[in-house]
């Protein structure tokens, strides 16, 4: 995910693009710059870094009427200057700033190195500014080379092209990244957000998939995939531009809840050819899998109840040795791990402290280390023999939800490709696979049910207490939940393996107390359903959250996730309780976005 913009007006373009960036940070902020375009050149300014680092680099008196700018976040090659975006042509005629993955560029990056073109970066985007040279070499009419270009990619994208051959000219293109297109007297423009221009109109025109167009100062044209020219379809857009930074949505979290199904389906992408498990950077580690004895499961909060779940995944697909256990606990407990034993750390800022300091004891021990992160070139990706990107993009709201899913579905996909690695066959793996992709589906559907969470969420007004309960793979849900729930609304909430209330925990149910109980795994469902049953009869509330067909008419409060198989039931089984969390938490008026004595980044131990 990154913010993207371009400007041509009868005005200077930088005062414009910088506050646009400023809207975007949200989308991106390892790194920016701009490119400004005038008869005779093209000027561009980028650096590693927020935007404020951008700013010191720029004069406040540049004149140029168009550009383009770019906030990153990192999807290939790490945070520097030479990734930061723009990208140009090697005589630095064209400018190309871009949001999505290009998941075909190391094919297309040697199909331009056997026609002697440089890279001079590590990232997919470089990519599309080289082949768009190499067209419009060929015939130099720029919306017939970008349409040429956009054709041979491979993935997502948003694009803004910018040349000294039309210097007061933007074409943009895009599939399955947004992009909004704005136009006022100071001139005509297009962002990946609306928040960007709001200052300057309300009238927006969204670019549908597989639509490109053509900005100039004073006129705005768009055209469908065949390039023939449409009529452009303007909306009002209804919020100011600080609820339009959230999306419409009143806060972060909601929003990144929402982001859930796209976040998943680009953290999916091109992972699977047939039933093989597309992982490059597995295959190319340099292990003898056969004498792999052990695989260990290391992380911190969220992340923690992701490796859980990865954990007993594990164990089912591959039958072998495997634990999990907190990082703050690894280091301190005398692992018995060696060069046989396979560590597995899992962090959504890739940079936890405590996570940090087992990836150092694990390589003392001489432990092959693999880390899933969602932030590129972070310090846990570089310590690691191997890094797998979730691609949730920035979480900027501090309890986690898009980045949880995503590190469960990627997980998800690393237990697939070790079983390949160690020559096993997984029962019902086609289907497996069928159902992952059909994840960002199903996430949607259970979108779909936000008001019955809402409604669900009002038994917490006058509650202390809650208890979320689940077997197998329903008990990291429980944990998540429980967390979830306590972080953000503030009310004490424990999780329990459903078979454990009796020995105990079911001293502390009452009436009206709350209890969420996961029954999504056919095996154990109707032990499950047992408990549950020992609450009510001590005047619990169960919300029983199932599967569509388990039989359930006994219970008042019974949601239900759409069919898919038991294995992946946990990720919109989360998707619920992230929703209620997120209402239990505002119907007590909390600070859902921050709330008290927690930090995004826990880098102190």
């Amino acid at each position: 995910m990154c913010g993207i913009i371009g400007f041509t007006g009868k005005q200077p373009a930088l005062p414009f693009l910088l506050q646009g960036l400023s809207r975007l940070e949200y989308r991106g902020y390892d790194s920016a710059g701009v490119t400004l375009v005038n008869s005779k050149a093209l000027r561009t300014w980028k650096t590693k870094g927020r935007l404020s680092e951008l700013e010191k680099l720029l004069s406040k008196d540049l004149a140029e009427s168009c550009g383009i700018g770019h906030t990153r976040w990192a999807t290939h090659g790490v945070p520097s200057n030479m990734n930061a975006h723009p990208h140009m042509n090697e005589e630095g005629t064209i400018s190309v700033v871009h949001n999505g993955i290009v998941e075909n560029y190391q094919e297309l990056r040697e199909e331009l190195r056997e026609e002697g073109y440089i890279f001079h970066s590590e990232t997919d985007s470089e990519v599309i500014v080289q082949l768009l040279d190499f067209y419009y070499r060929k015939n130099p009419v720029m919306k017939e080379a970008l349409a040429k270009t956009v054709k041979r990619l491979e993935g997502s994208y948003a694009i803004c092209v910018t040349s000294i051959f039309e210097p007061d000219t933007i074409y943009v293109s895009k599939k399955e990244s947004p992009m909004v297109l704005g136009q006022s007297k100071e001139g005509t423009f297009c962002a990946s957000d609306a928040p960007a221009f709001l200052e300057y109109t309300r009238e927006i025109l969204p670019l549908q998939d597989g639509q490109s167009a053509i900005l100039n100062a004073g006129s705005l044209e768009v055209f469908d995939a065949s390039g023939k020219q449409i009529e452009p379809r303007w909306i009002h857009f209804p919020y100011d531009v600080q609820a339009a930074q959230k999306g419409g949505y009143d806060s972060f979290m909601l929003k990144e809840i929402h982001e859930q199904p796209s976040v998943i389906r680009e953290t999916l992408r091109g992972r699977f050819r047939g039933t093989k498990t597309v992982l490059p950077m597995i295959d190319q580690m340099n292990v003898r899998w056969d004498r792999i004895d052990q695989t260990v499961f290391i992380a911190c909060g969220t992340a923690y109840h992701a490796c859980i779940y990865a954990n007993l995944l594990y164990q089912k697909y591959t039958g072998k040795v495997s634990w999990v256990i907190p990082a703050s606990e690894f280091r301190y407990c005398s692992p018995n791990v060696n060069e046989h034993t396979l560590c597995i750390f899992v962090s959504q800022s890739g940079e936890t402290a405590d996570t940090l300091a087992a990836i150092k004891l694990a390589k003392a021990k001489g432990c092959v280390t693999i880390s899933v992160v969602n932030v590129l070139g972070s310090s846990i990706s570089r310590m690691t023999d191997a890094v797998l990107y979730t691609a949730a993009g920035p979480e900027i709201a501090v309890a986690s939800t898009k980045a949880y899913t995503t590190q469960l579905v990627l997980l998800h996909v690393l237990v697939l490709k070790l079983a390949e690695m160690y020559g096993i066959k997984v029962k019902g793996k086609s289907r497996l696979i069928s159902d992952l992709k059909r994840l960002p589906e199903v996430t949607e559907q259970v979108l779909g049910q936000e008001e019955k969470m809402k409604e669900l969420a009002g038994m917490l007004i006058d509650q202390r207490d809650a208890y979320f309960i689940g077997r197998q793979l329903d008990y990291p849900t429980a944990l998540e939940g429980a967390l979830k729930l306590k972080e953000i609304s503030y009310v004490h909430a424990d999780a329990y393996y459903a078979g454990e209330l009796k020995h105990g925990p079911i001293a502390l149910i009452e009436k009206d107390t709350v209890v969420t109980a996961m029954a999504t795994q056919p095996e154990v469902a109707s032990k499950t359903v047992s408990n549950i049953r020992e609450t009510i009869a001590r005047g619990a509330r169960v919300i029983l959250i199932t599967g569509e067909n388990m039989p359930a008419e006994e219970f008042e409060y019974v949601v239900r996730i759409p069919e898919i198989s038991p294995e992946l039931a946990a990720i919109p089984s989360a998707v619920l309780l992230q929703m209620f969390a997120y209402y239990g938490a505002k119907e007590k008026g909390c600070d859902i976005d921050k709330p008290r004595n927690l930090a995004k980044s826990v880098t102190v131990e």
